[in-house]
Formats: structure tokens, C-alpha cells, sequence
């Protein structure tokens, strides 16, 4: 599960007065000299980090071997190496992106998306909501609200499980950070193939017709539609910044946390040992993954470093990326939630539509050998 927080509508502090307007009702323009420094100022930060980016490999072995002294060719010394390599490179692609999708939210509020998918019929509804999800940093805990906001202003059942699964799944977290450590074709492969599962798995729910499925009280909340002023772009920057405080404050444990079990998979775990049960040849891999991941608690920032290291152990792609998709879309905590607006034998066909598609996936990209392809 994704933890970016939900975005909510831009509301004005009580004795905080309203924004000028010019003569035809709109807000005052921000000054071009304004626009210039800030656009000025984000490039001179990224050239800043692109730099610090670059010293980070040479700087843990370093530490590593140097300062510390370890050995390189020690489980030890090649655990800790992977640490303190991949937790401030991780840290530092989850700040880039973090304080994108803290603008790119400002575009996106949940009024403006149930808008947009409102009316749609279900294929194409299907289609847009699950591109909608990669750019609309919504977590699982704010499932129910969004949940009763779509169903509550048209949006078919179908279209709005497309949204959720696609929302935490395929958010810009994990994309970027498997475009960082895996290269940009896992990334889009990745991305392929958790928008597949999200429409897919939308639309054969819309077909089912299961709406006497969802608890009765559901359809009687009435949803307001908050009134939302435009922001400026210095504003937008400060949710940026805001964006960063929040999100990362919240996943940073998660994601120390994988990486020392990534760390740990990468110095202790004997060469090709997972690939007696996580390789390409093991039947079964597959499902085991994705029974393993049900239970678990984490989020793409956190799963991406066990991936890493598990690729890095001789596990195939296939089975890496079922149980991460697992984790993150299949987790116990997300079905609690939902349990308060979907009965049970609703709750548990969208788990065993979503868990046929990751299967699917899993076994595709292993007997196809894509990760030979790909991580080569």
C-alpha cells in the first residue's frame, strides 16, 4: 500500500481573507520575475541532487571498506555496503518524487476526479480510472472516503475498483524507484502490467453487477462538493515541500526497514539459494508469493529494496513482482478497511479477481524469461 496521503481541497484558514481578484473575477496573476525564480530556483536544487546522486556508490564503499574497514568479499561487509548505499539513494528518489506528486495533487483533488469519472461508461470508465490512479497519490487509508465519494456521484462500481486498485499500486513512488534501481523497462513493464491488472480486474467486477454487494448505508451519504480556489504556484511549491514534511515522515521507517532486509537478503543469503523456490523452474513460487505477501504490511518504498535483493539472489522477476504487488495490493489492512463498505463475498471476489491477475503476470514474465531481458 501506498502511504501518500489523500488529497484534500484547498481550504481557507477561518479570518483569512479571500485571495485578490482582478477585474474579470479570477485570482491575480503571479509576476513572470516570480515564476522565473522559482522555475530558477527547482533547477539549481536538482542539478544540486543530480551531484550528490552521483557520489553516493563511491561514498558507501568508502565508508565501507575504509573507514569502517570491512571486508568486501565478507556477508558483513557486502550488507552493510548495500545499506548504506541504497538508503540514502532510495531517500533521495522518494524526495524528488514525493515533492512532485505534492504539486501534481494540487491538480487532482478527489472532487475533480469523481468529476472526471462520473457518467463514464465502464470500458472507457475502466481505462481512465486506472490512469487516473497512477497520477492521484491516494493511500488505502483514505479508500473509504474515495470509496463513498465515487459510488455516491455515479461513478460505476467497476470504474471505482479500477481507481483503487490502480491508485496505491501504481502510484509514482514505485515506478520511480524501480526506473531507478531496475532501469526504465522494469519501470514500464511495471507499469504495464499493474494498469492491466487494475482495468481488467474493474471491469470484470462492473460485469458481475455486485452493487447489492456494497453495505446499503453507503448509498445513503450525501456527498458535499467543497469549493476549491485555484493555488499559485507558490503555493503549489509549498504543498510540494508539505508533501515531502508529511509522506516521507511516514515512510521513511518502512523504508529503512526494507532496505535492512534487503541488506540482509544481499550479504547472508547464499548465491542462488532463492532460486530453488523463487526461480523460473518452481511451479509454485508464484502463488507462495502472493500468499506470503497477503499479511504483510509495507508500501512500494519499502518492498522495492527486497526486490532489489532478492533479483539480486537468484529469484525470477515474475515471482519478485507478484509478491510485491501483493503486498501493496493485497494487504490484510486495506481489506479491514473496505470491510466497512463491501460485504464479504465482495470483499473477497475483488481479492481473488485482483490476486488472478497478479498471477497471471507472475507466470508471464517467468516463462517468458523476461527478467533475463530485463535486469541483464
Amino acid at each position: 500500500m501506498s502511504d501518500l496521503a489523500a488529497a484534500t481541497p484547498r481550504e481557507r484558514p477561518p479570518g483569512r481573507a479571500a485571495a485578490p481578484r482582478g477585474a474579470v473575477g479570477g485570482p491575480i496573476r503571479e509576476s513572470g520575475a516570480t515564476v522565473a525564480w522559482y522555475v530558477g530556483t527547482l533547477i539549481a536544487g536538482l542539478a544540486g541532487w543530480v551531484f550528490v546522486y552521483r557520489l553516493l556508490d563511491p561514498a558507501s564503499r568508502w565508508l565501507s571498506f575504509t573507514l569502517l574497514g570491512l571486508d568486501p568479499e565478507s556477508a558483513l561487509g557486502s550488507a552493510v555496503q548495500f545499506f548504506l548505499y541504497d538508503a540514502p539513494k532510495v531517500l533521495m528518489l522518494l524526495l524528488v518524487v514525493v515533492f512532485a506528486v505534492g504539486i501534481v495533487r494540487t491538480f487532482f483533488t478527489p472532487e475533480r476526479t469523481r468529476a472526471l469519472l462520473a457518467g463514464r461508461r465502464e470500458a472507457v470508465g475502466n481505462v481512465l480510472a486506472g490512469s487516473l490512479g497512477i497520477v492521484t497519490p491516494f493511500c488505502s487509508c483514505s479508500a473509504v472516503p474515495l470509496f463513498i465519494g465515487f459510488v455516491t456521484a455515479g461513478v460505476p462500481l467497476g470504474v471505482t475498483f479500477s481507481f483503487l486498485i490502480s491508485a496505491p499500486l501504481v502510484n509514482e513512488v514505485a515506478l520511480v524507484l524501480l526506473w531507478g534501481l531496475f532501469g526504465w523497462r522494469v519501470a514500464l513493464l511495471y507499469l504495464a502490467t499493474g494498469l492491466a491488472i487494475a482495468i481488467g480486474a474493474g471491469w470484470v467486477l462492473g460485469r458481475l453487477r455486485l452493487e447489492r454487494h456494497v453495505e446499503p448505508w453507503v448509498y445513503e451519504v450525501k456527498v458535499g462538493e467543497a469549493q476549491v480556489q485555484a493555488p499559485t504556484w507558490r503555493e503549489r511549491i509549498g504543498e510540494g515541500r508539505t508533501a515531502v514534511k508529511d509522506i516521507v515522515g511516514k515512510v521513511w521507517p518502512y523504508l529503512l526497514g526494507g532496505i535492512a532486509v534487503g541488506a540482509l537478503i544481499h550479504g547472508y543469503v547464499p548465491e542462488g539459494f532463492l532460486a530453488s523456490f523463487m526461480g523460473r523452474g518452481a511451479w509454485w513460487s508464484v502463488p507462495l508469493a502472493v500468499i506470503l505477501g497477503v499479511p504483510m504490511y509495507a508500501n512500494a518504498a519499502g518492498m522495492i529494496p527486497v526486490v532489489e535483493a532478492l533479483l539480486g539472489k537468484g529469484a525470477a522477476l515474475g515471482t519478485a513482482l507478484a509478491f510485491m504487488m501483493a503486498v501493496i495490493a493485497l494487504s490484510f489492512p486495506e481489506f479491514v478497511i473496505l470491510r466497512k463498505v463491501l460485504r464479504p463475498r465482495l470483499l473477497a471476489l475483488f481479492a481473488g479477481v485482483v490476486a488472478s491477475g497478479i498471477l497471471i503476470v507472475g507466470y508471464l514474465f517467468n516463462v517468458l524469461d523476461i527478467g533475463r531481458l530485463v535486469v541483464s
